[in-house]
């Protein structure tokens, strides 16, 4: 009902024509049309996003071949969860994956990095970029075998904080800093084997 919703959710962004890759037009997209919905219904306050990771078990893989230091206390754990998708439906396994891949994918969204130092995941720069807060982690939210296969299941709500948008941007294409609620901050400790600086991945 738009006289009693309170939240708005942005489910597929991206740009609609190839020629235009690389342009950011998202930051004054999402922003427009929040402040739009915002006039249109009074009762709005959270602009949220529901959003994939395209490359998270490919970036699992690849830690696990090159035996990344973040993996050393859950190696045996994680394994059998890259060698197919039938764990999901055992309700055991998966919430034994669970306590595994929850913070691992914090720490790959906050701290898994590229040769250029850029964040991995490309949704989340796209998002953080425009000036997004990586708000929560959600477990078993794409059942689809594409999202089974990308992401193990896992999506992610990137919160616009329309009075913190601007610093949100500024500070991650300046400084490469990634906001981050406490839930996600705290997930992504949670990951790091101790001795291990977060920043190893």
């Amino acid at each position: 009902d738009p006289h009693t919703a309170t939240t708005a959710v942005f489910y597929s962004i991206n740009n609609c024509q190839v020629g235009l890759r690389g342009i950011s037009f998202g930051h004054f997209l999402i922003k427009q049309v929040a402040q739009d919905l915002a006039r249109e219904m009074a009762n709005l306050k959270s602009f949220s996003t529901l959003s994939p990771l395209p490359v998270f078990a490919a970036w699992l893989r690849d830690a696990a071949s090159r035996g990344d230091p973040v993996l050393s206390d859950v190696r045996e754990t994680v394994a059998p969860l890259l060698e197919g998708n039938a764990w999901h439906d055992d309700p055991g396994a998966a919430k034994a994956a669970e306590a595994v891949l929850m913070p691992l994918a914090a720490h790959y969204l906050t701290e898994a990095r590229d040769g250029k130092g850029r964040l991995l995941d490309p949704v989340a720069r796209f998002h953080l970029g425009n000036g997004a807060r990586l708000e929560e982690i959600n477990w078993s939210a794409d059942r689809g075998a594409r999202g089974r296969a990308a992401s193990f299941g896992i999506m992610v709500n990137y919160a616009y904080v329309l009075s913190e948008v601007e610093d949100n941007h500024e500070a991650f294409i300046n400084d490469g800093t990634v906001a981050v609620s406490q839930n996600v901050q705290r997930l992504a400790r949670e990951a790091v084997p101790s001795g291990v600086p977060a920043s190893a991945s």
